[in-house]
């Protein structure tokens, strides 16, 4: 695969992608919400079990 290939290729994968992000936002709002939601959840989790990690480690 050639670099200009490579590179038209991830174009098109992240256009895809954000089509089908805007898709999902459009046609189902509230699950959407709540996907997002989590994902933050998850992350704040994430967040405060490093921060216990490292407090233990002192």
């Amino acid at each position: 695969m050639g670099v200009v290939t490579a590179v038209q290729a991830k174009k098109v994968l992240k256009w895809g992608a954000i089509g089908v992000a805007a898709f999902y936002l459009l046609s189902k709002p509230a699950d959407a919400a709540q996907t997002v939601q989590g994902a933050f959840n998850g992350l704040v989790s994430a967040g405060n079990s490093m921060s216990q990690f490292f407090a233990k480690l002192t």
